[in-house]
């Protein structure tokens, strides 16, 4: 194999490398609310798993413990529930953020 095609090999790799760490870096938006709130608006890019769902579902998602996940509701009461229940299967980098409404409402909502 040539030089320049090895070279070219590598940086390929290399790119797909950072790419694919690049993705891994991003947080996963998870809504916790009814399929009934979750239809009537939500965070682009979020995922919907409803917050007595999260524990059978979430490795559909990831399974890198350490992941970050951030996950709400209407009013932070079942994304507690939800980020309690992930904490418990051994998921480290889990948040709150809250309020749908308040997160839509802020200038950069996530995700």
């Amino acid at each position: 194999m040539s030089l320049i095609k090895l070279l070219s090999r590598c940086s390929a790799l290399l790119l797909a490398t950072c790419l694919s760490a690049n993705a891994l870096a991003e947080a996963i938006w998870i809504d916790v609310r009814s399929a009934d709130e979750f239809n009537s608006g939500h965070l682009p890019g979020a995922i919907h798993i409803v917050h007595t769902d999260i524990a059978g579902k979430i490795a559909a998602v990831t399974t890198d413990k350490n992941a970050e996940i951030q996950l709400y509701c209407r009013s932070g009461r079942r994304s507690g529930l939800a980020e309690a229940a992930l904490k418990q299967l051994g998921y480290t980098n889990v948040h709150n953020a809250g309020a749908y409404e308040k997160l839509a409402a802020a200038p950069k909502a996530q995700p």
